[in-house]
């Protein structure tokens, strides 16, 4: 059983983000499911779990310091190719490809899509 039904990060810029995570979400397996016309998309494996919207009060979207939204990687090759596809959209780098101690086999890396949103992509099968 899943935590969460889904995740929600704000865009100012929708073509921009739809773009974005069409490109590296499908490294790991992820599309997207569906638009909700302007004002936002959602992206998902077998059911929606990522959504991507403008502010539904019309405010700004604007980036929560200490927040970080983490996909799983099926591998680390997927996770080399959402980070590397990341990176040349003109993502931030947040943390290179590598291993991180807090976990057995625990392999990441972060970066900060065109909005400012903290992403973090994670494997934790030993290869």
């Amino acid at each position: 059983m899943s935590v969460f039904t889904h995740v929600t990060v704000g865009t100012n810029n929708l073509e921009r983000a739809r773009a974005f995570y069409d490109d590296v979400l499908q490294k790991i397996g992820v599309n997207r499911l569906a638009d909700l016309g302007e004002n936002g998309s959602i992206w998902g494996k077998d059911a929606p779990s990522f959504f991507v919207l403008r502010p539904a009060n019309g405010l700004p979207a604007t980036i929560g310091n200490g927040v970080t939204v983490s996909f799983e990687a099926p591998d680390r090759a997927s996770l080399h190719a959402f980070y590397d596809a990341a990176l040349e959209a003109g993502a931030q780098n947040e943390g290179a490809a590598g291993p991180r101690g807090w976990a057995p086999n625990a392999y990441a890396a972060y970066v900060r899509d065109l909005d400012g949103n903290k992403l973090a992509i994670y494997c934790f099968k030993p290869e």
